[in-house]
């Protein structure tokens, strides 16, 4: 069998060290946009929480040793001048430590205010290891000492204490070694069941047949697959808490949670390599839908949030989810599927639709997903012409799926009422060149310079050739040469880094490059794939990008970013592409 390659350097400071399904990172970032002098060993269980701190020193002089820190998808390595320490995930709750040259300081990661929160460190003589026990997240993190010594213990049994951890040195071969779990209340002791180099080495071969799923059409043209894969699979968490499928997170940083919207387009993604992780991606949310249709904000481990929805993008990602799958759904699975999306459909029919008003509104920007886009800035109850668009396509959908289950009245009915629907859209909202927002309470309407007065352009096809040429001129106004600007860079309201008030965010770009090649301005498409694939290969997978630089902003791990890439890249390719 021939080994697998290391895959693609990458810094710590963007993309956090992690393996498929581990609920935990190797990584600098200990809060939101907070960076630490040393690597972290992270927890998102429960929340964001660096546990412990990892830290290489001179050897029996307990002094910091300068390290530079390599990482590839399989091995996270800190090189110095006297030696180096590796480490490996050997499984998604467990990492083992090697050391030559340098020793390892393992300790609670900040200080313990109180008795009662923060990090408990002791030794277990049942299982000869040393525990550090953490409040915050609710689990045990236990070191195991597989060769070496250690050199040094602080903090043990103590309350209060700032300083707790060990220290492990060489032994008489000049190496050390430890693995530390994270774990629940027990478990039996660490048994060491393979070698570090079989560790790194499955490490290794695990994401590659990861990528070889994912990209199997990369190549040279598509430079940033390999490490747009590695976000991806490396953000993936196993099944526990309130997550009930495996589910990828927007990051291992502190965007580490699953959006309902954010997720389909990873499952669009994943769909053509690793179906079943690609429709586990789609319905988790669904998983959570409440009882009168409406879909949360947010799922992590601990935390299901419903003070805001997101848009329903559903029925547009479910229709090309299907022409990506490998395989078709089964008939129980579209059954299921259109029961939740016909659910979801009807919460914005009933809930969010004003006394005889055709069209359903957002009660706030985070509604659409572009929090503080300027449309909402006159008000934030708000009829918006994205919305009805998402609408349109989710019933457009819907009508379809009837059709596959054999409901002819349900194909009418949401045939209908998407006609219905679009003809409210062109007859309310469209103003000579320009669709417009109205307020619900004060029934006024306005235009702003945000990119999102253009989404309709994801109706595509069915949109009215006078007006898709009108969006798609105006849609140019919004090109920088790194994108598509979330506000025109000429208004008074564009901010570099203003969130959805300038910069460049992957969701955007996809849809609208989708709708328009669906509306046959195929050069506009081309062109904004063609800049987004740049952006992301030469300045990675950030949550969004400022418009006029290009620099990544705000997390620098975000899936759905990388999932775009893929995305756009793969269509690209196998339009011949070069």
């Amino acid at each position: 069998m021939t080994a697998a390659r290391p895959g693609p350097a990458f810094s710590v400071h963007d993309i956090p060290f992690s393996t498929h399904g581990s609920w935990f990172d190797i990584s600098p970032v200990v809060a939101e946009k907070t960076y630490a002098e040393d690597l972290h060993l992270v927890s998102h269980q429960n929340g964001m929480h660096a546990v412990l701190r990892l830290v290489p020193l001179h050897t029996g002089t307990g002094d910091r040793a300068e390290t530079r820190v390599e990482a590839t998808p399989g091995l996270l390595s800190w090189v110095g001048e006297g030696g180096r320490v590796d480490l490996a995930f050997e499984s998604p709750d467990t990492v083992r430590l090697r050391g030559t040259g340098l020793d390892i300081k393992v300790s609670a990661a900040a200080e313990t205010l109180t008795p009662f929160s923060g990090t408990y460190f002791f030794r277990d003589p049942a299982a000869d290891a040393h525990v550090f026990t953490s409040y915050e997240t609710g689990r045990r993190y236990r070191v195991t000492v597989l060769s070496g010594t250690v050199a040094h213990t602080a903090g043990g049994q103590a309350l209060g204490s700032s300083d707790r951890g060990l220290v492990t040195t060489a032994g008489v071969n000049g190496t050390w070694e430890i693995a530390i779990e994270e774990l629940d209340a027990s478990r039996p002791p660490y048994v060491s069941s393979a070698t570090f180099g079989e560790i790194a080495a499955s490490a290794r071969s695990s994401f590659a047949d990861f990528v070889e799923a994912v990209a199997p059409w990369r190549s040279s043209a598509t430079p940033a697959a390999e490490l747009a894969a590695y976000v991806l699979w490396s953000a993936t968490v196993r099944p526990t808490g309130l997550v009930t499928r495996p589910a990828v997170l927007m990051s291992k940083h502190w965007m580490d949670k699953v959006w309902s919207w954010d997720h389909c387009f990873n499952a669009l993604a994943l769909a053509p390599g690793c179906p079943e992780l690609a429709l586990d991606q789609f319905a988790l949310p669904f998983d959570h839908q409440e009882p009168g249709g409406a879909l949360p904000d947010s799922v992590t481990h601990s935390e299901v949030l419903y003070n805001f929805v997101k848009p329903p993008i559903h029925g547009w990602a479910h229709g090309h989810l299907r022409r990506r799958l490998p395989a078709p759904p089964s008939r129980n699975e579209l059954a299921q599927t259109y029961d939740r999306l016909e659910r979801w459909t009807d919460f914005w029919l009933t809930a969010r639709r004003a006394p005889g008003s055709e069209l359903a509104h957002y009660q706030h920007g985070n509604d659409s997903g572009w929090d503080n886009a300027t449309t909402f800035d006159p008000e934030r109850v708000v009829v918006t012409a994205d919305l009805a668009a998402f609408l349109i396509l989710q019933m457009r959908e819907l009508a379809g799926l009837a059709v596959e289950l054999g409901r002819a009245d349900q194909t009418l009915r949401w045939t209908r009422a998407a006609d219905a629907a679009q003809s409210a859209l062109l007859d309310q909202l469209w103003t000579q060149d320009r669709f417009v927002a109205r307020g619900v309470d004060s029934g006024d309407t306005w235009s702003s310079t945000s990119l999102l007065d253009l989404m309709p352009i994801v109706l595509g096809e069915h949109l009215p050739g006078h007006v898709g040429s009108a969006l798609a001129d105006r849609i140019k106004a919004h090109l920088t040469p790194y994108g598509l600007a979330t506000e025109l860079t000429t208004s008074p309201h564009y901010l570099a880094d203003g969130y959805w008030r300038g910069p460049i965010w992957a969701p955007a770009t996809v849809l609208i490059e989708d709708g328009l090649r669906r509306a046959g301005h195929l050069r506009l498409a081309d062109d904004i794939s063609a800049r987004f694939r740049v952006l992301c290969e030469t300045h990675g997978f950030a949550e969004n990008f400022d418009a006029l630089t290009g620099t990544g902003l705000r997390d620098r791990a975000y899936t759905w970013t990388a999932s775009s890439y893929l995305l756009l890249a793969e269509a690209h390719t196998r339009r011949g592409g070069d």
